[in-house]
């Protein structure tokens, strides 16, 4: 992919998720902050490339009204969908552009909220809507969600079926939409709340366990497991500190996945997963924390290319798979991990926020909507090419084997 339109673009990312908790949908944001045209053509281009059959759905929200508008000229039915902003339909340029993109089957998604599609005389132009919630509807919808047997639920809810549902506040509104209501999505997650639920003493995750248990019994290659082992970080990071109990009195630590099960054998890794299945769950409101966490360590991973050095690729991996343990083990970072050996790279990225591998992890971070638009200055200071991020950014978010089958 040439670099040339990537490199005058701001990306940023958050994750749509489905009735099953999946990915269903990527919803990127763009940005052109700079004062050189955009274009159109070669950006649609680009994502599309970018793009498979089996990566999840991709939704555009443009910041730039001007490239807004050429983005619907230049699109067809095999289009990323694009979401057109509720008050840009008052811009007769978008407008005109919304319509004859309608003739052409653009997919388009309205963004705002209900009130505002309402009123307007082309709502029937677009698939469906990306809606914000106000906050009389929040209300509203969490009387609903607290009886949901009552028979006027319908007039009750301002939650519509078929629809996407951004900055959905909390976990109660979260199942109202996803479980009551038939949404097609929900952007974002309350990550924080469902986390203080489980007081950030998150338990493994039972399919996870399933999957590892299956996967040996089938004698599958230790690349496999340590990529199902890894799915999990809570499931990761006890058996690394598992791996390295005094139990095993082993004389040099375990410092990896593959290593750990190597130097166990499969008969202890065996008995070890029974023992994390008694304590498993499956609630499905921490499958999407798992996930994003998984999808930001991927990214920092790529964003921080190790080369073929093996063991400084597993040693970037760790890094950033236990970034964020210290929200789902409910100890601060420094105290979770003072047993597993981690090198002094990996303890001054993830404890102190120093040292090479940190400010890889501050842009993985950033690329989350809505921290995007420090992207440009972390990208200056570290002398890295904006082009080149947006490029691994769009690689991860595609990869097929992290995310399920495409839906309308």
């Amino acid at each position: 992919m040439s670099p040339s339109v990537l490199g005058h673009l701001t990306l940023g990312y958050q994750l749509v998720w489905n009735r099953l908790r999946q990915i269903v949908a990527v919803q990127l944001f763009i940005d052109s902050p700079g004062e050189a045209p955009v274009d159109a053509e070669h950006l649609l281009r680009t994502l599309i490339q970018a793009w498979s059959l089996q990566s999840p759905r991709l939704i555009l929200s443009v910041q730039s009204p001007v490239l807004l508008a050429d983005l619907l000229l230049h699109s067809n039915s095999t289009s990323p969908w694009i979401a057109v902003p509720g008050p840009l339909m008052a811009d007769p340029l978008v407008a005109h552009r919304v319509h004859g993109a309608r003739h052409r089957q653009v997919p388009m998604l309205w963004r705002g909220e209900h009130a505002e599609r309402e009123s307007l005389d082309t709502a029937a132009e677009f698939l469906r809507g990306m809606v914000t919630l106000t906050p009389g509807e929040v209300l509203r919808g969490a009387r609903a969600a607290l009886n949901p047997d009552r028979a006027s639920q319908s007039a009750d809810s301002p939650i519509l079926p078929d629809q996407i549902y951004e900055a959905v506040p909390n976990r109660l509104l979260t199942t109202h939409c996803l479980d009551q209501r038939g949404a097609w999505g929900v952007a974002g997650w309350p990550i924080e709340e469902v986390l203080q639920a489980h007081e950030h003493r998150v338990p493994p995750d039972r399919r996870t366990v399933v999957k590892l248990q299956a996967a040996t019994d089938a004698d599958a290659s230790l690349e496999v497991i340590e990529g199902l082992l890894g799915e999990d970080p809570v499931l990761a990071y006890r058996f690394l500190r598992y791996a390295n109990s005094a139990e095993f009195h082993l004389r040099n630590g375990v410092e990896a996945l593959r290593q750990g099960i190597m130097v166990l054998g499969m008969t202890r890794f065996r008995r070890w997963l029974g023992e994390q299945l008694a304590g498993a769950t499956e609630d499905p409101q921490l499958q999407p924390v798992r996930r994003a966490m998984v999808v930001r360590a991927r990214l920092m991973e790529h964003l921080l290319d190790a080369g073929d050095e093996v063991r400084l690729r597993h040693e970037v991996a760790l890094c950033a798979l236990l970034a964020q343990i210290d929200l789902l083990v409910g100890e601060p970072v420094a105290q979770a991990v003072q047993h597993i050996p981690l090198s002094e790279r990996v303890l001054e990225a993830i404890v102190s926020h120093t040292g090479p591998y940190a400010p890889y992890l501050a842009l993985a971070a950033a690329l989350e909507y809505p921290q995007m638009h420090t992207v440009p200055a972390l990208c200056e200071a570290q002398g890295l090419d904006i082009a080149d991020v947006n490029r691994e950014l769009l690689r991860v978010l595609s990869q097929s084997q992290l995310y399920p089958a495409r839906g309308r």
